[in-house]
């Protein structure tokens, strides 16, 4: 025997119940007028619906709702169960969105058993306008050193002379998207753009827009989504120094970039080079304690960069290398020292040798002063006489 319940308040069946034998078996229907919606936000979109509608026995019932969803081109589905009637997150608007939904019956409505609706869809694009030539190229943006964020890019393959791009961006704080107001130029066109003072955008989702502008043809706009954090390149180290202790071991320090990274953000790769040796290490920490490689090394140097690490982020940009820095050990400078200075003693006692010779070849003046006096004394005696 088969019993059907029908709502006859409602146009549409909502729950249907079959009894066959002793099994009893619920149905749900999925929630009403899924749709994706864009508030003009670049990229952040609205997944929204309207529950469905329920039989007067089931309305204390809770409901929860299965939503997945993902760009065109993914494999994989993002998962969400809420009870909410909305959903935001972010997209890349260079390709489709695609979502599906349905309805979940709460068990203890069930006597235990899992019931759910099937699924709906829902589906959202930007129109293709302009060609694919059109739109720039070569997109990049580095956030230098958590303070200031350049994007830059070439023009589209196939674009007109007139052409010119703009840049929009927004982030969750915002109130609306917001062009920039710093353009970076080449042949008085736009190429790139300079955001500073980037107030709370960490550790969300930044989206930005790059349109153009030509009164030959529409131009096809271009769409990028990441996070600030992740795309971080650092200045590179300062004050970095190096010395040898016990004649074997390397002491290397050196200070984190100035700005407003924290010290514990920071991961350090070392290049070591001793005579014609170079071998690398890794710290967490600004300095590091090695053994040298030879204890007859003539010069040891070292230079250091930086990055981001995977505990403040999760992807960031290795920043250039710094300065070289150097120890001459004992072999090094020391050596020529102890070889200089025995050298030099030697020539000054050469010269001093040489002197003395000199000054006893010269005719000694007192022996002209000893005739003289002689003289005198004949000539005082002949008097006398």
């Amino acid at each position: 025997m088969a019993l059907m319940c029908v709502d006859t308040r409602c146009l549409g069946l909502f729950l249907l119940c079959t009894i066959t034998g002793h099994s009893l078996e619920i149905k749900v229907n999925p929630p009403q007028d899924f749709e994706i919606l864009d508030p003009g936000l670049l990229g952040y979109l609205y997944l929204q619906w309207k529950p469905p509608m329920v039989m007067e026995k089931f309305k204390e019932c809770p409901l929860e709702y299965e939503l997945k969803y993902r760009n065109v081109d993914r494999d994989s589905w993002k998962t969400i169960i809420t009870r909410n009637l909305i959903y935001k997150d972010g997209f890349d608007l260079n390709k489709g969105v695609e979502g599906k939904i349905r309805t979940h019956l709460s068990e203890h409505c069930t006597n235990g058993s899992e019931v759910q609706s099937p699924w709906t869809e829902a589906s959202y694009g930007i129109s293709d306008e302009g060609s694919l030539g059109t739109k720039i190229q070569d997109m990049k943006c580095i956030y230098y050193n958590w303070q200031y964020l350049v994007c830059s890019w070439k023009p589209g393959k196939t674009v007109h002379s007139d052409t010119n791009y703009t840049m929009f961006f927004w982030y969750e704080g915002l109130d609306h998207a917001l062009q920039c107001t710093d353009y970076l130029q080449d042949n008085e066109k736009n190429v790139g753009c300079k955001l500073s003072n980037l107030d709370s955008s960490d550790y969300k989702d930044f989206f930005i827009c790059v349109n153009g502008s030509s009164q030959l043809e529409p131009i096809r706009p271009s769409y990028m989504v990441f996070q600030l954090q992740n795309i971080v390149k650092p200045f590179p180290p300062e004050f970095l120094h190096i010395s040898v202790e016990n004649s074997i071991d390397i002491r290397m320090k050196w200070s984190t970039p100035r700005g407003p990274i924290p010290p514990r953000c920071y991961t350090y790769e070392i290049v070591i080079r001793e005579d014609n040796i170079s071998w690398e290490s890794a710290t967490d920490k600004n300095d590091m304690k090695l053994k040298r490689k030879a204890n007859e090394s003539e010069d040891l140097c070292f230079f250091v960069r930086c990055k981001v690490n995977i505990y403040c982020a999760d992807d960031g940009i290795w920043s250039e290398w710094s300065e070289e820095e150097c120890w001459e050990g004992y072999t090094g400078t020391d050596s020529k020292i102890i070889f200089i200075v025995p050298v030099c003693l030697f020539f000054i006692f050469l010269l001093l040798l040489l002197c003395l010779i000199v000054e006893k070849e010269e005719p000694e003046p007192t022996l002209s002063v000893h005739l003289d006096l002689n003289k005198e004394v004949f000539a005082y005696e002949e008097t006398l006489c």
